[in-house]
């Protein structure tokens, strides 16, 4: 996974975990606005009691761990508006450390989160889309460039991330593993009883087959005029 997912609520409380239940639809991602602050730390802001902000969120990450401070069924006041709150789940990126190890993780817990839900990136959501406010800070340059990269990024990894559930037997680090994801998507080449079989030899009647899907979805592209 990359990182450890550690859920910690923090008690009820009505500005910042009003125990109110919740069926989200979204997934919104946001960035903390801390340059210094880590996972841990802003889970104990949460329950500090200089803290007087009615402000909160579900999931907290960065290099290292993700935190589930409210049940993602309950609502968090993350969003700025009444519709935010109560229709999506947040996610707080945070900006200190490393920050590429904190986009990875980030991209693969939105995917993960995606995927169990049986939700499309058509789901997210950021902060900029509920209130219009400058959040997820980081990915705001150049006109949301990097908004879009990470759109992009969690659409692939959820790809990885479903043929690895798919085929049990191709491993994070292997070499082949991207060609394998891609033909698997394409349907050119697949596997069965949820193994890929990367090192069992092919047959020329499995080439057969293989090649004629591959032709397949060339002529469909020629078609679609993406080739």
């Amino acid at each position: 996974m990359g990182y450890e997912y550690v859920v910690k609520y923090i008690p009820v409380n009505p500005k910042r975990r009003p125990g109110r239940k919740i069926a989200p639809q979204y997934l919104t991602i946001h960035s903390t606005g801390n340059e210094k602050s880590t996972a841990r730390g802003e889970r104990a802001w949460l329950e500090n009691p200089s803290n007087t902000r009615t402000a909160s969120w579900h999931i907290c990450v960065d290099e290292k761990e993700a935190i589930e401070a409210i049940p993602l069924d309950e609502m968090a006041y993350h969003a700025g508006t009444t519709a935010g709150n109560t229709q999506s789940i947040s996610i707080e990126i945070c900006e200190s450390g490393d920050r590429q190890k904190t986009l990875d993780n980030a991209i693969k817990l939105t995917a993960s989160i995606l995927r169990q839900r049986g939700w499309g990136i058509d789901r997210l959501r950021r902060h900029y889309d509920w209130s219009g406010k400058v959040c997820p800070r980081i990915l705001s340059q150049n006109n949301w460039a990097g908004w879009k990269d990470f759109v992009d990024n969690v659409r692939g990894e959820m790809i990885i991330q479903e043929v690895t559930t798919m085929f049990k037997d191709v491993a994070e680090n292997r070499a082949s593993r991207k060609s394998i994801e891609r033909v698997a998507q394409l349907g050119i080449f697949v596997g069965y009883d949820g193994k890929f079989y990367p090192d069992t030899g092919v047959t020329r009647e499995e080439l057969a087959v293989v090649i004629d899907r591959l032709l397949n979805v060339i002529s469909t592209l020629i078609k679609e005029g993406k080739l």
